[in-house]
C-alpha cells in the first residue's frame, strides 16, 4: 500500500537523502534550501520540514550531503555555476541553523556536478566544469569545512598531452568508489555530455600516492562508443566481489561494466561490458545503487523509476517499475 512520506514545495528542482535516509535536503528554483527530518527515526514513516532558507539568488540544481564523518552539511550547486557549502551549527543559545561555510565561484565556467569522497587522509571534493575541466579539492582541517585547497586540475582525457580549450559541456556525472581501506587509493568515475568526443567517455581516475597525482586507469567505453555523450554514472558498493561494478548511462542505454582490481604493467585496470539495459524510453539522468551494491535504481525523462538486478547466472533484468501517478 502506497503512503506519502512528505509533500515537496512547488518549484522543487532537486533532492538528496542523507546517508541513513532520515534527512532529506531539497533545492528550489528560487534558491531555497529546505531540510526535512524524520518524525520517528526508528521508522522514518513521515517527515517534517525543520529548516527553510533562501541561500542563493538563482535556482539550486543539485544538492549533495557531505559524508557524516564531517558533520551535518550539504553542498548546493546553483544554475549560475557556483557551489556553496552549508553546515548545521549551534551558536550560543540559538536553535540549530544552517550557516554558509564556503563558496566556490568561477567567473567564466559553471560547475556541472560535485561529489565528496573520503581518502585515508582527508575529505576530497571533485567538481566537473562546463569547459571539460575537473578540479579536486582537499579539506585541510576536518573540523573546519571552510578550509579547502585545490589539489589537482585536469581534463577528462586518457592522454595527458591532449587539451581542449573550447569545449562546451552541458552536464557531467561523478561517482566515487566507496572503498575505505587504508591500503586502497582514492578513485572515482567521471563522464561528460559535451560537444567534444574525447571528453565524453567515462574514465576511472585513481590517485597515485607515490607521485601525488591523479591518473586515468580505465575507460568504460567500447571503441565505437567512445564519443557517446554520458548522462549518468554510478559506482556500486563492493562487498566481497573480486571486481568493481559501474553503471554508465548514454544514448544507447545503461551499460554495466566490471572493473578489475589488479593493474597491468602500465597501471591500467581491465574492463568488461557485461550488460546493456534499455527499457527507458528516453535519456537516463540519475542512477543510484542500494547499500549492498546489488540493486540499481534508474530514472530519466520518461518519469519512470526502474530497479535492476542480476541473477545467479549474471543475467541482468528489470526487477520492478514505478510510474508517476497522474
Amino acid at each position: 500500500m502506497e503512503k506519502s512520506l512528505l509533500t515537496l514545495d512547488r518549484g522543487t528542482v532537486c533532492s538528496a537523502w542523507n546517508y541513513c535516509g532520515q534527512r532529506l535536503a531539497t533545492g528550489s528554483d528560487d534558491g531555497t534550501l529546505t531540510i526535512f527530518d524524520s518524525r520517528d527515526p526508528a521508522s522514518s514513516s513521515s517527515f517534517a520540514c525543520t529548516s527553510k532558507s533562501r541561500v542563493h539568488e538563482t535556482s539550486i540544481v543539485k544538492v549533495v550531503w557531505v559524508p557524516p564523518e564531517y558533520g551535518d552539511a550539504v553542498a548546493c550547486v546553483c544554475a549560475d555555476g557556483t557551489v556553496s557549502l552549508w553546515e548545521e551549527v549551534v551558536e550560543d543559545a540559538q536553535p540549530l541553523q544552517w550557516k554558509l561555510c564556503k563558496s566556490f565561484k568561477s567567473n567564466l565556467v559553471k560547475v556541472l556536478d560535485i561529489q565528496f569522497g573520503i581518502s585515508s587522509t582527508s575529505l576530497k571534493m571533485v567538481a566537473a566544469y562546463s569547459d571539460g575541466h575537473v578540479k579536486v579539492y582537499e579539506l585541510l582541517d576536518s573540523l573546519e569545512l571552510k578550509n579547502w585547497q585545490l589539489q589537482a586540475e585536469f581534463q577528462n582525457v586518457i592522454e595527458s598531452v591532449s587539451t581542449f580549450s573550447k569545449a562546451l559541456c552541458l552536464s557531467a556525472s561523478i561517482s566515487w568508489n566507496l572503498r575505505r581501506g587504508e591500503s586502497q587509493e582514492s578513485s572515482f568515475v567521471l563522464g561528460f555530455n559535451s560537444d567534444t568526443p574525447q571528453l565524453n567517455s567515462s574514465k576511472v581516475w585513481e590517485f597515485d600516492q607515490a607521485h601525488q597525482r591523479w591518473l586515468p586507469v580505465a575507460e568504460l567505453a567500447l571503441p565505437e562508443d567512445k564519443s557517446d555523450q554520458v548522462y549518468a554514472v554510478a559506482w556500486a558498493t563492493n562487498i566481497g566481489r573480486p571486481y568493481e561494478v559501474i553503471a554508465v548511462a548514454t544514448c544507447k542505454g545503461i551499460a554495466i561494466w566490471h572493473l578489475g582490481l589488479d593493474p597491468d604493467p602500465n597501471g591500467r585496470l581491465s574492463v568488461e561490458k557485461v550488460a546493456l539495459l534499455s527499457s527507458h524510453e528516453s535519456e537516463v539522468w540519475q542512477m543510484e545503487w542500494d547499500m549492498s551494491g546489488m540493486t540499481l535504481a534508474t530514472t530519466g525523462n520518461d518519469g519512470v523509476v526502474r530497479l535492476w538486478q542480476s541473477n545467479l547466472n549474471g543475467i541482468w533484468h528489470e526487477q520492478a517499475t514505478f510510474e508517476p501517478s497522474s
